[in-house]
Formats: C-alpha cells, structure tokens, sequence
C-alpha cells in the first residue's frame, strides 16, 4: 500500500476507498504498518520479556486490530471473509490479553498472603 498507493500492486481499486476520507492507499498503509505491525512487534516484545502489564497491551493490541477491522468495513461498506478472520483474531488477543491480567494478579495475592 505504501510503495503503490494507487493500489495496483495489490489489485485493489481506487474506487474502494469511495466512502473514506483518503485519496490513495498511502495514509491507509502508514497507518497500517504503524498499529498493526510496529505496535505488535512492541507487545509480542513485552509479551516474551513479560514486561509488567504485558496483558494490558495484548488485549490494547486486539481493540486496536478489532478496531481497525470495523473502521475498515464500514469505509468498505463490504465483508469479505478475512474480514471476520481479523475480527476474531482481535478478540481472541483481548480475551487472552484480560486473561493475562487476572492471571499475573492471582500470582501477586498469594505472595502477599505469605509476607
């Protein structure tokens, strides 16, 4: 999207970004590359170094691929299946990520039981 914006690499129509506020795949990329791409690297970083509050930022990263889904569909005014492929996989990273937080505070009450 950001080396072709007219999206004829992809074989994506300008006429799908009809109903959007943009005039080329650019921006769409950028912000792209920037949530769904950098921002993962960050949390799948802090998920394996288990940085404190590492689930808070899995389950942000799956509102934010959630998020980007929905904005995208309602641009799109269609679904295609990897449209609810995407949908899914951002609610599977909240559900684990609000997981990750009840279970890292069920580790931290029994350590504060036993002082």
């Amino acid at each position: 999207m950001i080396l072709d914006p007219s999206g004829g690499m992809l074989h994506m129509p300008l006429s799908l970004l009809e109903h959007s506020p943009f005039h080329s795949y650019l921006m769409p990329g950028i912000i792209l590359l920037v949530t769904n791409g950098l921002v993962a690297v960050v949390v799948f970083v802090a998920a394996v170094r288990r940085v404190e509050s590492y689930g808070n930022l899995v389950a942000t990263q799956g509102v934010v691929i959630a998020g980007w889904i929905t904005v995208e569909v309602s641009f799109l005014r269609t679904v295609v299946w990897p449209h609810y492929v995407y949908l899914a996989v951002g609610l599977v990273l909240i559900v684990c990520g609000l997981a990750l937080r009840a279970d890292h505070r069920a580790v931290e009450v029994p350590e504060l039981v036993m002082r």
